[in-house]
């Protein structure tokens, strides 16, 4: 007996809007997701981001960023879209960089995303693709494309971020949602906000690519600038912004306790210059290493005892899933975190402390209980691992609707509403 071929796995292609840049240092569900579907035979154009704010006046950085993509999105207009990787083609959209609310504006911007998205799609013979976005806007640019199911992962609670119009992208969210065959959300909040306009919406925590950072449970090297420095070591990797990290917090807790060692792996953004990261860094017991690649990323994590998640707590972190806590359980790491909406719920491997008592009660119990075991990560991560979670968000958007009856249950360790 032939066996059948399950078609909702099937390769196909996949027009995929996000709201990072594919070279982003610090890789995000976005690329992960493009990378994970390319990996399975899928072909994938990456649209990168198209800006949800106006650059602020004054601010070398943002006009920098934005002169950036006018560049590379005249390059794309010009030139197509590049190939990046096996399968997957990146276009940098040419658009107005300023003045989103106006309607001329947002009528040009979404006019050359359309133009360049349906041009690339006809020169590579784009059959039927799914649309998978990570923002509205971008209902206007596939709206002639020939397309197969429309997919919003709302991973950010994007209306939060400073400088968003507010009306206008609640308005173009609600659009979306109406006309998705599958919704996925990271985070409760965000799946309460989504589930009144969509009732196949669903709630999916963030995963990991268990396999690349297990090698830390495995013996090997730690790197001499690592190992020199005393246990116990505490490790955050990621971007150092001071809207995302409780910097306060972290300093408070180095100052008291000066036998415990902080590792930071990673980088300020572009023009940000914290004054309380300057702080830290002059303190003894924490080490500034800069950015280190994904790829090294494990070799770092096996010569430290905790990962913390020092969370600074406001109406956009709130909503946040941190890649970070399976990473770090995936690598054996016992997990600190401020009490994000994910942290609520008891997990295995994590403490919370929302306060300097309550942090460092918390990492005084992980270092008391060690580093998890193979058996003990294993358990810990459970189904939440990209190639699963995948197949299962496959699934639902190619069931479409037929399963949205309002009851609840239990997908990778997460409350769903389907």
């Amino acid at each position: 007996m032939v066996e059948r071929q399950d078609t909702t796995l099937a390769a196909r292609d996949c027009v995929l809007f996000s709201t990072a840049d594919w070279d982003e240092p610090y890789w995000t569900n976005k690329q992960h997701t493009a990378s994970n579907l390319a990996a399975r035979g899928w072909r994938v154009l990456y649209v990168e981001s198209v800006g949800f704010r106006s650059p602020k006046v004054g601010s070398g950085r943002d006009w920098a960023r934005l002169w950036r993509r006018l560049w590379r999105g005249m390059q794309s207009l010009v030139l197509g879209a590049p190939r990046r990787a096996e399968n997957i083609w990146v276009l940098s959209p040419l658009m107005v960089p300023a003045k989103h609310h106006w309607p001329l504006v947002r009528t040009l911007n979404q006019a050359l995303l359309r133009f360049s998205v349906v041009r690339f799609a006809k020169s590579r013979r784009f059959k039927d693709p799914v649309v998978w976005t990570y923002h509205p806007f971008m209902l206007d640019a596939i709206e002639t494309l020939p397309r197969g199911p429309l997919v919003y992962h709302c991973v950010d609670d994007i209306a939060t971020i400073p400088g968003v119009d507010v009306a206008a992208f609640n308005n173009a969210q609600q659009a979306l949602l109406a006309r998705c065959e599958a919704v996925f959300t990271t985070a409760k909040s965000l799946q309460e906000t989504c589930l009144p306009y969509n009732p196949n919406t669903h709630y999916f925590g963030n995963v990991v690519d268990d396999a690349h950072f297990g090698q830390a449970r495995q013996a090997g090297p730690v790197p001499a600038e690592l190992a020199a420095i005393p246990e116990p070591r505490l490790v955050y990797h990621g971007v150092l912004s001071d809207f995302k990290i409780d910097f306060p917090l972290l300093l408070q807790t180095a100052q008291a306790r000066p036998d415990w060692h902080w590792i930071i792996i990673g980088e300020e953004r572009e023009g940000q210059r914290s004054d309380l990261l300057a702080q830290l860094a002059r303190l003894p017991n924490v080490h500034l290493f800069g950015y280190r690649s994904y790829q090294t990323l494990p070799e770092y994590l096996r010569g430290v005892q905790i990962g913390v998640l020092p969370t600074l707590l406001n109406e956009y972190t709130r909503s946040m899933f941190p890649m970070k806590f399976y990473e770090y359980l995936a690598a054996g790491l016992p997990v600190v975190s401020t009490p994000l909406d994910f942290a609520k719920e008891p997990r295995a491997g994590l403490e919370v402390g929302g306060d300097l008592e309550a942090f460092i009660a918390a990492i005084e119990k992980q270092l008391a209980r060690g580093k998890l075991n193979a058996d003990e990560a294993r358990a810990a991560v459970g189904d939440n691992t990209w190639e699963r979670r995948l197949d299962k968000m496959l699934q639902i958007t190619f069931s479409g609707r037929e399963s949205g009856n309002g009851s609840v249950r239990q997908h990778c360790g997460a409350e769903v509403r389907t």
